[in-house]
C-alpha cells in the first residue's frame, strides 16, 4: 500500500478493534445483565439505560472497520491487485462486509432482552416482537461471516505472500480460537432456542467478539509495520 493510505488504514483500524470492544465497559457499569447468559448486544436493547452509548460505539467501531478496509482497497487498486493475491482481496472485502453490517446492526437494536427476560423471550417465540429482532439476526450473522473470512484469508495472504509478519506468526491461533468460540456460540444459541438453557451462551459470544477486536488490533500493527518497512 501507499504509505499514507497504509498509515489510515492501520489507524483506523486500531480504533475500531478498541471500538469493538466497548461492550468490557459492562464490567464497570452497572447493566443489571448476566455477561455469561445473555447476548453481547443485548446491552444494546432498545428498552436498556445504557444502550443508547453500546448502540453508539458498535456503529463507530463498524465506521471505522469498513473505512479502514475501503482505505486498503484502494491504496491496492493504483498497485493492481495480482491474481495470486485474491487471497488478499478476498479478505479486506470480507472486512468492509463486517464493517458495513456491525453498522446495520447497531441501527437494528433488539427490543428488549430475550435471555434475562421470559417475558421477551414468550413474545420473540410468538413473533410478537418488532421485525428488528429478525433483522438485528440477520445484520449480527453477517457481521460475523465477515469477520470471519476476513480473519481467514488476510491470515493466509500473510502467510502465503511473505508479509504482514505480526499477523502470520499469530494469526492462525486467532483464527483456530475464534473458530471455536464461533462453534460455542453457536450451539449455545441453538440450545436456547430449544429451550435447554444458555450454555453460558455469553461467555462465548464474548470470547468470539473479543477475539476479532484482538485479530483486529494485530491486523492494524501489522499494517503500520508494513508501512514502515
Amino acid at each position: 500500500m501507499h504509505g499514507k493510505a497504509t498509515r489510515a488504514a492501520a489507524v483506523l483500524l486500531g480504533l475500531g478493534a478498541l471500538a469493538y470492544t466497548a461492550w468490557v465497559l459492562e464490567v464497570l457499569v452497572r447493566t443489571g445483565l448476566d455477561p455469561v447468559r445473555t447476548y453481547v448486544s443485548e446491552l444494546a436493547a432498545a428498552d436498556q439505560p445504557l444502550g443508547g452509548l453500546f448502540r453508539a460505539t458498535d456503529l463507530v467501531a463498524g465506521l471505522l472497520v469498513l473505512a479502514g478496509a475501503v482505505t486498503a482497497l484502494a491504496a491496492r487498486r493504483g498497485t493492481g491487485l495480482a491474481r495470486e493475491r485474491r487471497w488478499e482481496l478476498a479478505g479486506w472485502l470480507a472486512l468492509a462486509l463486517f464493517g458495513a453490517a456491525t453498522v446495520a446492526d447497531s441501527r437494528l437494536p433488539l427490543s428488549c432482552t430475550p435471555t434475562a427476560d421470559p417475558e421477551c423471550a414468550a413474545r420473540e417465540t410468538a413473533g410478537l416482537v418488532p421485525a428488528t429482532h429478525t433483522a438485528h439476526a440477520v445484520s449480527s450473522s453477517l457481521a460475523m461471516t465477515g469477520a470471519l473470512v476476513g480473519m481467514v484469508a488476510l491470515t493466509v495472504a500473510a502467510r502465503r505472500y511473505g508479509h504482514l509478519p505480526p499477523l502470520a506468526r499469530t494469526g492462525p491461533a486467532l483464527v483456530a480460537l475464534e473458530l471455536a468460540a464461533t462453534a460455542w456460540t453457536l450451539g449455545a444459541v441453538a440450545a436456547f432456542e430449544a429451550g435447554r438453557g444458555t450454555w453460558s451462551l455469553g461467555a462465548g459470544q464474548r470470547l468470539q467478539v473479543l477475539l476479532v477486536a484482538v485479530w483486529l488490533a494485530v491486523l492494524a500493527h501489522a499494517t503500520a509495520r508494513e508501512e514502515r518497512r
